[in-house]
C-alpha cells in the first residue's frame, strides 16, 4: 500500500500555559516541536499528515479523529491539561475509539510511570535494579544507604531530578523527601546512587523487539561539584553549564560484550512492560562494570535531536524510514 493511501493523523498535546509560569515547563512545551519533527519527516515520504493537537477540549479532540476517519493515530501525547501522569489516559481514549495508535498501549504507559512499581516488577523477573524505598511522609523514611537519590516517583521528563536530589545524610534525605512530597503531591522514589557511567538503550519493536546501538551521557566534563546525573537542567536548559557538559555518545565505547549485556536486559525490560513499537531503557554501571536498569521510557522523546532518533542514525536506520515500519505495522493491527 501506497504511504499516500494510509490517512494518517499525528496526536499531540498542545501546552496549556499556566497563571504563573512553572521552571519544569519546558518539556512540556517541546511536544508540538516533535510533532512537527514527524509531520514534515514522514510528509517527504509520501504520507500526507494531519495534525490533532490536544488542548483542553477533549470531545473536540475525539471529532478531529473521528470527522478525518484517521486509519493511523501517531500518538506523541505525553499529558492532558499539562499533568504528564495522564498520558496514559489518552492512550485509553484511543482504544475505548478503536482508533489504531502507534506506541505504547495504555496499561504499559500507566505501569511505567509508577517508577517504584516498575523497578519491583523487574525485580521480581530477575532483572537488576538498585534498592528503594518509596515514601508518603517522612515518618516512613528507612533508607540508610548513602549516597542516595530522591525523585518523584509518578513523573518522566527528569522532573523533580536536580543536583541537590542527590543527598548524602539522613539530614539531606528528609529535607529532600520533604521538598518533592510538598512540590509535586506524590510519594517520593528513594534509591541508592549507582557511582558510575549511564547508559541508554533504544528498542524498536517492528517485526520483534530489537536493541539499538548503545548511547552513553558523557559526564567527563561536569563542572566538580556536581553529581553525574541527567538533570532537569542537563536534559533542558540549553545555554546551562550542565546542558553544555552532559555530552551523549552514540554509539558508547562499550566492550562486545557489555554493549551486548545492555541490549540483553534493554529487550527482557521491553517485553516484561509490556512495550510496543519503541521505548527506551536508561541504566546505571557501577566501577565494578555491573548495570542497574533506571526506568524503562515508553513513547520517549522522539523528536529529531533526541537520543532515541541518535540510536537510529548509529544503527543506520532513516528517521522517516523508522515511522514509514511504525505506522505500516499501526496499520495491520486490530482496532
Amino acid at each position: 500500500m501506497n504511504p499516500e493511501e494510509i490517512n494518517v493523523g499525528i496526536a499531540y498535546n498542545e501546552y496549556v500555559s499556566p497563571e504563573t509560569k512553572k521552571i519544569e515547563q519546558l518539556s512540556e512545551e517541546t511536544v508540538k516541536d516533535m510533532a512537527m519533527d514527524v509531520f514534515h519527516q514522514i510528509s517527504q515520504f509520501g504520507y500526507r499528515p494531519k495534525l490533532v493537537p490536544l488542548a483542553i477540549d477533549i470531545y473536540e479532540f475525539m471529532h478531529k479523529i473521528t470527522d478525518q476517519k484517521l486509519d493511523v493515530v501517531i500518538n506523541l501525547c505525553e499529558g492532558y491539561k499539562d499533568r504528564p501522569f495522564m498520558e496514559f489516559c489518552v492512550a485509553s481514549l484511543l482504544e475505548l475509539m478503536a482508533v489504531r495508535y502507534t506506541g505504547n498501549p495504555a496499561r504499559t504507559l500507566g505501569m511505567c510511570q509508577n517508577k517504584y512499581q516498575t523497578k519491583l516488577l523487574l525485580h521480581g523477573a530477575g532483572l537488576p535494579v538498585a534498592k528503594g524505598q518509596l515514601v508518603t511522609t517522612p515518618d516512613e523514611i528507612a533508607f540508610d544507604q548513602f549516597p542516595a537519590i530522591v525523585k518523584p516517583n509518578n513523573e518522566d521528563a527528569s522532573l523533580g531530578i536536580y543536583p541537590h536530589s542527590v543527598v548524602r545524610s539522613p539530614e539531606e534525605l528528609e529535607i529532600q523527601v520533604r521538598q518533592v512530597l510538598a512540590t509535586y503531591h506524590q510519594p517520593a522514589l528513594v534509591e541508592q546512587y549507582i557511582a558510575g557511567r549511564e547508559f541508554n538503550v533504544a528498542v524498536m519493536d517492528v517485526e520483534e523487539p530489537m536493541a539499538l546501538p548503545v548511547s552513553e551521557i558523557d559526564f567527563s566534563k561536569v563542572p566538580e561539584g556536581y553529581p553525574h546525573i541527567c538533570s532537569y537542567e542537563a536534559k533542558w536548559f540549553e545555554g546551562h553549564v550542565l546542558f553544555d557538559t552532559t555530552v551523549p555518545i552514540c554509539p558508547a565505547q562499550l566492550s562486545a560484550a557489555k554493549q551486548k549485556q545492555l541490549q540483553s536486559l534493554a529487550t527482557k525490560a521491553f517485553r516484561l512492560m509490556g512495550c510496543r513499537d519503541y521505548a527506551r531503557v536508561d541504566f546505571r554501571m557501577n566501577k565494578q562494570g555491573r548495570p542497574y536498569i533506571l526506568e524503562v521510557n515508553p513513547n520517549p522523546d522522539i523528536s529529531l535531536n533526541a537520543g532515541y532518533a541518535r540510536g537510529l542514525r548509529a544503527a543506520g536506520i532513516d528517521y522517516s524510514e523508522f515511522w514509514d515500519r511504525i505506522i505500516r505495522k499501526t496499520y495491520q493491527r486490530n482496532r
